[in-house]
């Protein structure tokens, strides 16, 4: 635990009464939606500029005490745990959208800015900003950038890193960098930007972001299909991909779906029970587009690969078949589940999740299994949902049994233990399964230049030597 006497130096760091440590502030802020491990902080300090983030990390470098970076606290790896006496740098007060240019359609965003903030912002100027996920209203965007999130549209904008066009981080020996300043074109040496973006924190701190916008779509339109298995999904994938442009291809099964009809506020898409479900979306810019949308629907029913659909006619309805998709996530965390984010190349979807599948019935019998994702980029959610009467601990333990299993599977078909979000502490044990032994040392290496006394949340990414 940190000592009284550092404690009182780093609170003259800082904006008067910025330095928490009752019990509340505390949990709020040492822990995310993870719930594996218990937080305990020794203290959260909130800065409110740049120069405060520096004035820390040097403070942090004098006294050795680590910093865990912790922002909408909505990620799901624990990354932003702070479970071993650390001191939690959160970055609620650096809120504010400094600049916006037209022209390079551009804005600057510090840390604290809120997704639906900056996605508000750009449809304010007629643009888009296509990162969106669940978390969007509370999620942060320096979170965002650490771990380098996805969501649902990935499949037509890609993920985070695609977005940054320039970054001011702060190292772990408080040097702060500029990295690329917006610029579109830049050849000259490393890209350090790329490093901090999906670095969880480990390397510094980001404390001002550029990020590139879009034009806005036209006429956002949904479809739901019904599939009879998940083999039929895939070439329904590929007969819309062939004929239109999507924004997004998601996927759920019955079960996921059973849970959000449940909650008895978000109305069924059709009558036909099917054990999964195609949610995908495009722009229907004209009559012709959302003709050519319908006639490949016809085709894939005429194949026997949809039972039944319904496409959007109505902003409403649009969100309205979004909910399906996007509540599932908030609806299954009341069950405490224990939760997968894996991912391979598109084309082996279908066989990995077979396998996958095989392995988790076999071992997990008398527990409920929810799958959905974003199929269309080959990132598949599993979640095993935990039964009401046991203990936590007990549940997740037998799960972990498993992971051994399910993590060779991935390494066979070359993916990625997580897709989304991010190594963190839950899947830190298991990064070998996706990077090589020479890519681990060349990335620890990595995090010894940039963070030499190693204060900058450590313990994440890489299991404790």
């Amino acid at each position: 635990m940190t000592d009284p006497a550092a404690l009182a130096a780093l609170s003259t760091l800082v904006d008067a009464g910025k330095v928490l440590t009752d019990p509340v502030s505390l949990q709020a802020y040492g822990t995310d939606w993870t719930r594996h491990y218990a937080p305990a902080p020794s203290a959260v300090v909130l800065p409110r500029t740049i120069e405060q983030v520096q004035a820390i990390v040097r403070w942090a470098n004098r006294h050795q005490v680590a910093l865990v970076p912790s922002g909408g606290r909505t990620g799901l790896s624990a990354a932003a745990v702070a479970a071993h006496g650390e001191v939690v740098v959160a970055f609620d007060q650096m809120n504010q959208i400094l600049a916006f240019d037209a022209v390079d359609r551009t804005v600057v965003c510090q840390p604290g800015v809120i997704t639906q903030q900056l996605q508000r912002c750009a449809e304010e100027h007629g643009l888009y900003y296509p990162v969106d996920f669940a978390s969007s209203g509370s999620s942060q965007l320096g979170g965002n950038i650490g771990t380098n999130a996805g969501g649902i549209k990935v499949i037509r904008y890609g993920m985070t890193r695609n977005w940054v066009a320039g970054l001011k981080v702060v190292t772990g020996s408080g040097e702060l960098l500029e990295l690329n300043r917006g610029l579109m074109k830049n050849a000259t040496g490393y890209d350090l930007r790329q490093l901090f973006i999906g670095a969880e924190g480990t390397l510094g701190f980001v404390v001002e972001a550029t990020m590139r916008l879009e034009r806005a779509p036209r006429n956002l339109t949904a479809m739901v299909l019904g599939t009879p298995d998940f083999d039929a999904i895939m070439p329904v994938l590929h007969a819309f991909q062939g004929q239109l442009d999507l924004t997004a291809f998601e996927f759920f099964s019955d079960k996921g779906l059973a849970h959000i009809l449940a909650r008895g506020d978000v109305p069924a898409p059709f009558a036909t029970d099917c054990p999964f479900y195609a949610l995908l979306e495009f722009e229907a810019s004209t009559e012709d587009v959302a003709n050519q949308a319908l006639a490949t629907f016809e085709h894939c029913v005429e194949q026997g690969w949809v039972l039944d659909g319904v496409m959007s006619q109505s902003e409403t309805q649009l969100r309205n078949l979004w909910k399906l998709r996007e509540y599932l996530s908030e609806t299954i965390s009341h069950f405490t589940p224990y939760k997968n984010d894996i991912s391979v190349t598109v084309a082996k979807v279908p066989a990995f999740l077979r396998e996958i599948d095989a392995v988790v019935a076999q071992h997990y019998p008398d527990f409920e299994v929810v799958w959905y994702g974003h199929i269309g980029d080959g990132n598949l959610h599993l979640n095993i949902l935990k039964p009401g009467g046991m203990d936590k601990n007990e549940f997740f333990a037998r799960c972990a049994q498993v992971n051994q299993w399910v993590f060779e599977i991935v390494q066979r078909f070359d993916g990625s233990i997580s897709a989304e979000h991010g190594v963190g502490m839950t899947k830190r044990d298991y990064l070998h399964y996706s990077r090589s032994a020479e890519e681990i040392a060349c990335m620890k290496a990595i995090k010894a230049v940039f963070d030499p006394n190693g204060i900058m949340n450590p313990g994440k990414i890489f299991a404790p030597e």
